[in-house]
C-alpha cells in the first residue's frame, strides 16, 4: 500500500459515514478512526493488536511507532508573503545529505523550480521545488523534524 492509496482511503473515509475501518494486507495492517476534528492513522504489524497513536505516515513491520507532536500555534505572515506548504508527511531535511549545505537559507535568491528541501516519506526522498521565483524570508522548520501535510516549511517575497 503506497502513500496515495493511504491519501485515497482517508478521503473515502472523510467523505462517508464511516466511523472506523480496518484494512489489513499480509503481515501490513492500518486502522482508520474518524474523530471531531481529524482522521487518526493506526498502522501496525498484523500480529500487534495495541492501539498506538501514529503520525499519519505509514510504518510497516518492526519499524518504530512515533506518536504525534503537537503543532506550534500558527503564526499569520505578512501580506506580502507566499508560505511554500509541505504537499506530504514526513520527514524534513535542508540538505541532500549531512556532509552537503542546505539548499537554501535565509536571505537566498531562488527561481521557480528550485530545489529549496528533501522530504523523506516511507523511505523515499521527495524534492520540494518553488512555486514561486523571490527570497527567502524565514524557514519555519528545522532540520530533520517531522512535518505534516500542508505544514508551513517557507515564507518567500515574490
Amino acid at each position: 500500500m503506497n502513500l496515495n492509496e493511504i491519501k485515497q482511503l482517508i478521503e473515502i473515509i472523510n467523505g462517508s459515514d464511516l466511523q472506523e475501518t480496518i484494512i489489513e494486507e499480509g503481515n501490513f495492517k492500518i486502522i482508520l478512526r474518524r474523530s471531531t476534528s481529524n482522521v487518526t492513522t493506526q498502522v501496525m504489524p498484523a500480529q500487534q493488536y495495541q492501539a498506538v497513536p501514529v503520525l499519519s505516515a505509514v510504518q510497516q513491520g518492526a519499524a518504530p511507532v512515533m506518536a504525534a507532536t503537537p503543532q506550534p500555534a500558527k503564526s499569520e505572515p505578512a501580506a506580502d508573503l507566499v508560505e511554500s506548504r509541505s504537499p506530504i508527511v514526513g520527514t524534513f531535511y535542508q540538505s541532500s545529505s549531512p556532509d552537503s549545505p542546505p539548499f537554501v537559507a535565509v536571505n537566498d535568491v531562488i527561481k521557480k523550480g528550485d530545489v529549496l528541501c528533501i522530504i523523506e516519506a516511507m523511505k523515499l526522498m521527495n524534492e520540494i521545488e518553488a512555486e514561486v521565483s523571490g527570497t527567502i524570508v524565514e524557514i519555519l522548520v528545522e532540520n530533520g523534524q517531522a512535518i505534516e501535510y500542508d505544514q508551513p516549511l517557507f515564507r518567500i517575497k515574490p
